[in-house]
C-alpha cells in the first residue's frame, strides 16, 4: 500500500515554498499527500517561530495532531520553531515523533523513514547547525510554491543582517543564496508553464550573490530571468533591505516592463534614536533621497513598508518621529506590528519595555493615519486602466477579484470587478472606485489570454 502523509504548513511565504518542495520530495518517494490528517501515515507540520503569536499557533497545531493521532501515525514537526527549539519542542507537545529543522530540510524522507523504522519511543531530532546547503544540495526539489497563476521562487536563504530583534540568523543562518543557473531553470519551467506572475523571495533579496561573489546580484539576475522566461507577465520583489537598493536595481525596474513598479523594503521605523536600537540602518535621510529618486525614475512606483511600534526603549518622542515619518512618505501600503520578545535575540534583554497597552494603542494610532494614507493613494487610481489578475468570484458569481501590480499576493489589497471573468486571466480594469485597501472598476475590454484551467506545473 501507498504510503500517505498530511502537511500543515504555517507562516509567511518562504516557509510554503519549503513545504512544496517537501512535498514534492515525498511525493518522488513514494508518498501520496493527502487533504486531512485522518488516514495519514505521517503527520507534518512546517512550523513558525519568527515571532510569539506565530509561535503558540504552530504549537496550537502540533497538540491537536498529537491529540488525535491514531495507532501507527507519525508527528513529525518541521521548520522553523523546530531549528530554534529542538528538543524543548517535544518537550511542549507531548506525543511528537520526530523534530526536522530548517538546515537540512532536503533529508525529510530518510528522517521520516527512520522515525517510522526505530523502535524506540523518544522522539528523534535532525537538527544540524551547520550544514545550510541551499542551491548545492536540495535533492533536485523546485524551490517553488505555485498559487493559481502567480508563483512564489525562493532564490536564498539565511541572513547576514544584525538586526536586534530577528532570530531569522539563529534559525536559518547566514546568507546563502542559489546558483542563478537553478533560478533560470525553475523560473522557466513556471513560465512555461503558464504561471503569469512570479514573486522572488529572500530574506532579503538585495543582499542576493553577495556570498557567490556577484556585484549588483539581484539586478543581473532580474534582466537574465526577463530574457530566460519570456513569457512571463509580472516579476515581483518582495523583501529589499533599507540602504542596499542601488542606483542600478532602479534603472533595472525602470527599464524592465516586465519587473512589476512595486517594491516592499521593510523599514521598522521612521526614528533614527529607534533604528540604532534595533541594529538597522539608521539614515533616515537615505530613505527620503531613495523613495524620491525611485518615485522619479520609476512613474506610478508602489511602495510597501513594514513598521514595529513598541520596541523596547520607544518614547512618545519616537512614535511621534515615526507618525511624521509616515505623514511625510506617503507610502502606498504599511504593515505595523507590535513589538514580539524574542528570547535569546539582543532586544530580548533591553530595559524599558513598553507596556502592552502603549504597544497596541499606538499601532492603533498608526493604522489609523495610513489607512487615512492608503485611502489618498487608491483615489489617486481612480480613472486609470490598470492590469488585473483574476483569482477568484464571489458567492453569486457576479463579482470578481483580483490583483493589480499594486497588489502582492496574501498581504495587499484586491481589485473587486464587476463581472465574471475566468479565474488566471490578466484583464484591464477601469477603476471606478476606491476604498481604504481595495479597488472597484469594470472590464475595460478583454485581451486573449491563458486562463488558469490550462495552467500545470511539471
Amino acid at each position: 500500500m501507498k504510503k500517505s502523509y498530511y502537511l500543515l504548513s504555517l507562516g509567511c511565504s518562504k516557509n510554503t515554498v519549503d513545504s512544496d518542495s517537501i512535498s514534492q520530495l515525498l511525493n518522488e518517494s513514494g508518498y501520496k499527500g493527502l487533504e486531512t490528517p485522518g488516514k495519514a501515515d505521517v503527520l507534518i507540520v512546517n512550523t513558525c517561530g519568527f515571532i510569539g503569536p506565530a509561535r503558540d499557533e504552530s504549537i496550537r497545531n502540533l497538540r491537536e495532531l498529537a491529540t488525535k493521532k491514531k495507532k501507527g501515525q507519525q508527528l513529525i514537526a518541521a521548520g522553523c520553531l523546530s531549528q530554534l527549539w529542538g528538543p524543548r519542542l517535544a518537550q511542549a507537545v507531548p506525543g511528537l515523533d520526530g523534530v526536522i529543522g530548517t538546515r537540512r530540510w532536503m533529508d525529510i524522507v530518510s528522517f521520516i523513514d527512520t522515525v517510522r523504522g526505530r523502535a524506540k519511543p523518544e522522539p528523534m531530532y535532525h537538527l544540524p547547525t551547520d550544514a545550510l546547503t541551499v542551491g548545492d544540495d536540495e535533492r533536485g526539489a523546485m524551490r517553488t510554491a505555485v498559487q493559481g497563476a502567480s508563483a512564489y521562487l525562493k532564490i536564498s536563504d539565511g541572513c547576514r543582517r544584525p538586526c536586534a530583534f530577528c532570530t531569522i540568523p539563529t534559525i536559518k543562518g547566514t546568507l546563502k543564496s542559489r546558483q542563478p543557473h537553478l533560478i533560470l531553470d525553475e523560473a522557466r519551467n513556471l513560465s512555461e508553464s503558464g504561471v503569469r506572475e512570479l514573486v522572488l523571495l529572500a530574506q532579503d533579496l538585495t543582499d542576493y550573490g553577495s556570498d557567490l561573489g556577484l556585484k549588483d546580484g539581484l539586478s543581473t539576475l532580474l534582466n537574465d530571468i526577463v530574457d530566460a522566461a519570456p513569457r512571463l507577465d509580472w516579476v515581483r520583489l518582495m523583501y529589499a533591505y533599507p540602504g542596499a537598493v542601488t542606483d542600478t536595481l532602479i534603472e533595472t525596474m525602470a527599464s524592465q516592463p516586465k519587473i512589476v513598479k512595486y517594491l516592499d523594503i521593510p523599514l521598522q521605523h521612521g526614528h533614527p534614536a529607534t533604528l540604532r536600537r534595533m541594529r538597522r540602518p539608521s539614515n533616515i535621510d537615505w530613505v527620503y533621497r531613495t523613495v524620491a529618486k525611485m518615485r522619479d525614475h520609476i512613474p506610478d512606483l508602489c511602495v510597501r513598508t513594514t513598521f514595529i511600534v513598541g520596541y523596547p526603549g520607544e518614547t512618545d518622542e519616537e512614535f511621534d518621529g515615526l507618525m511624521r515619518f509616515v505623514e511625510d512618505m506617503q507610502f502606498d501600503r504599511v504593515g505595523v506590528f507590535t513589538y514580539s520578545f524574542e528570547p535569546g535575540t539582543p532586544s530580548g534583554d533591553m530595559a524599558f519595555q513598553v507596556p502592552e497597552d502603549i504597544k497596541n494603542q499606538r499601532r492603533d494610532t498608526l493604522m489609523l493615519k495610513q489607512q487615512q494614507i492608503s485611502l489618498v493613494r487608491n483615489q489617486q487610481q481612480v480613472g486609470k486602466t490598470l492590469t488585473t489578475l483574476i483569482e477568484g468570484h464571489d458567492r453569486d458569481n457576479e463579482l470578481s477579484f483580483g490583483r493589480s501590480y499594486r497588489d502582492a499576493p496574501e498581504v495587499d489589497g484586491l481589485v473587486i470587478v464587476e463581472g465574471t471573468i475566468p479565474v488566471g486571466e490578466m484583464v484591464p480594469v477601469k477603476i471606478n472606485g476606491a476604498m481604504e485597501y481595495d479597488l472597484t472598476g469594470s472590464v475595460e475590454q478583454v485581451s486573449n489570454v491563458v486562463a488558469l484551467d490550462q495552467i500545470s506545473v511539471a
